[in-house]
């Protein structure tokens, strides 16, 4: 192992010990209490199957046939999840031939951060996953399953599923992804067409033409936002099947994989030789090997949020500076739009994940030794799956790189270091995605001009008074204040300003998003504004200073001054659009450097 990555893991093990050993002894207590439905009663066993056909009520008699849970994000508006409405089907087909038996136990809530950017409704994106996690927690209460399947590919939803499912970590459980839509638009003409439109000198319908010609069919968003970033994670955790995670939708190969999970879920259940938890699949090691794999690729700031809630929700305690020593030794091996000109499809043609896992495993990046549920070892996800004859089997992936402007090997990075940086100084602590930022823009130091919501710096830009070298502080954007919206709508917006020559960078206690694209951004500011931080305390003028190489958040005011000052008033909270629904939410917040959870903050 590199001397780092073993020091942080053995950091984050000694941290976590105390509610990691609580929680495996929760999850030792359900595995003793034995399968559930044995445990029912007549009539409530008779509830649990009373609509199954006729020939699966006999085989769930047999206290040998397992009973799998599906669980599943499916709805036909959001193209990631649209494929998954004929994946019971294929799953419940795969148990029964093997004698068992498969449930769509549940369905979780699905929104897509694409179609919500700058509404009201991205005020609910973030709390989602904390509602994605009940709800799949609610679905597997029935407590009559062996194992379960988990259905999901996007933003809050994988996040969600995961920390659901790890309160029944005592089951196997595996991740059945849906694989990214067939290319459309190039990317480069999508932002080409993007900045044209924020200066004004592109229509809506030329914008609305080049969106629509990219996100164009069935699958997930071809760009390395924080959906693909989702199915990186689950590769590099060991819950997907080995290369599942960019198989497109609605192929033979695809369905093969679908039908494949099923079957590995029973083999891998409590009693069976190679049984496979996922309370001992997601541990420390595991929980280090998804920031690896994160780092190596330019994956999406989300989930310095998201990764965070998850770890936590297996007892598992990381935090920002384990990100940061990470990334200064974990090299960009990867470079996929925005970080690059190429899309998933171009990134998983280049060798794709089997190659990343063997350029991790190979350079002591990554733990080959953790338990996944394709068996033990990761290096077993250095390997792909293809059809030979109809019959799925896997072959070892490329050891070199298919496209060197895509992917290269660890000691031939792009950079030497990941891309995800710590910034800490007066203003609290926050994280910068750096691998699309070009070196020249890692450092600003600029006048401060201060907005309440992207909103207001739009209309600032639209009114020509941008056109100067300053730091947007958008502020009361955190999950106390509002739910910590995305705020993606400004990246074209400074972006072009940057293209003009202007120093800008953004500062923020809200997220951008996995697309997080060329402008310096310090995001997720901790504290917040709404939680007595001092973004409240910064006004107009005051000279900030971004020092990404130096990890540096700083406001030039002397220490006293700040403080003298009086902080400033959040905006009024705002209804409509099912935002009143989520106060306690709001309230019950956590950090965002905690996951930003309203789940496991007492626990932890």
């Amino acid at each position: 192992m590199h001397p780092v990555t073993r020091d942080v893991t053995e950091r984050i093990i000694e941290r976590s010990r105390e509610a990691r050993a609580a929680y495996l002894e929760q999850m030792e207590a359900a595995r003793r209490n034995g399968p559930g439905r044995a445990k029912l009663s007549c009539a409530n066993f008779a509830h649990a199957f009373a609509a199954s056909p006729d020939d699966d009520k006999a085989a769930v008699r047999n206290p040998a046939a397992p009973n799998l849970a599906i669980v599943s994000a499916y709805n036909d508006m959001l193209s990631a999840h649209q494929p998954l409405e004929r994946y019971p089907d294929i799953l419940k087909a795969a148990a029964r031939a093997c004698g068992a038996t498969a449930q769509f136990a549940g369905g979780v809530p699905a929104m897509c951060d694409g179609v919500t950017q700058g509404r009201p409704g991205m005020e609910l994106s973030l709390f989602s996953r904390d509602v994605i996690a009940m709800a799949t927690a609610v679905a597997l209460s029935h407590d009559a399953f062996d194992g379960a399947l988990m259905l999901g590919v996007c933003d809050k939803i994988v996040p969600g599923l995961t920390m659901g499912a790890l309160s029944f970590g005592h089951l196997p459980v595996i991740f059945v992804p849906a694989g990214p839509m067939t290319s459309g638009a190039s990317n480069a003409e999508k932002a080409r067409v993007r900045g044209l439109y924020a200066e004004g000198k592109a229509s809506r319908e030329q914008l609305l033409d080049v969106e629509m010609a990219s996100y164009h069919g069935p699958g997930t968003c071809t760009f390395y936002g924080t959906a693909n970033s989702n199915q990186m994670i689950m590769e590099m955790m060991g819950l997907h099947l080995p290369g599942a995670a960019f198989v497109n939708p609605n192929t033979p190969l695809r369905e093969a994989l679908t039908a494949q999970a099923a079957r590995r879920a029973l083999e891998i259940g409590i009693g069976a030789n190679a049984y496979a938890p996922m309370s001992a699949v997601v541990d420390e090691k595991s929980i280090v090997n998804a920031i690896a794999g994160l780092l190596a690729t330019g994956g999406s700031t989300n989930h310095t949020l998201h990764l965070v809630a998850m770890a936590r929700a297996a007892g598992v305690l990381v935090d920002w500076t384990d990100f940061d020593d990470l990334s200064r030794v974990t090299p960009l091996i990867a470079r996929v739009y925005p970080n690059g000109t190429e899309d998933v499809n171009a990134f998983h043609a280049a060798g794709g994940m089997a190659f990343v896992v063997r350029q991790l495993l190979d350079a002591g990046l990554a733990h080959d030794d953790v338990l996944t549920v394709a068996g033990s070892g990761l290096r077993r996800y250095q390997q792909e799956p293809f059809l030979d004859g109809g019959r799925l089997v896997w072959r070892e992936g490329p050891a070199v790189s298919l496209n060197a402007d895509i992917l290269r090997p660890a000691d031939d990075p792009f950079d030497s270091e990941g891309g995800l940086r710590l910034l800490k100084g007066g203003l609290g602590r926050a994280v910068i995605k750096t691998s699309a930022v070009r070196p020249e823009h890692l450092v600003v130091e600029a006048p401060a001009l201060i907005f309440h919501d992207q909103e207001q710096l739009l209309a600032a830009h639209r009114r020509g008074e941008l056109n100067r070298d300053f730091v947007a502080v958008v502020r009361f954007q955190g999950p106390q204040a509002n739910g910590m919206p995305e705020l993606h709508s400004l990246t074209p917006v400074l972006g072009v300003l940057q293209d003009k020559g202007f120093r800008t960078a953004l500062v923020t206690d809200g997220r951008m998003s996995g697309a997080s694209g060329k402008v310096p951004a310090a995001i997720h500011v901790t504290p917040e504004a709404a939680a007595g931080g001092a973004l409240a305390l910064v006004r107009d003028g005051d000279i900030i200073r971004l020092d990404a190489h130096a990890g540096v958040l700083e406001i030039k005011v002397d220490p006293a001054t700040l403080r003298a000052r009086t902080p400033a008033s959040p905006p009024p909270a705002q209804a409509g659009f099912g935002r009143e629904m989520f106060g306690w939410m709001r309230r019950g917040a956590g950090p965002a450097e905690t996951g930003a959870s309203v789940l496991f903050e007492v626990t932890t």
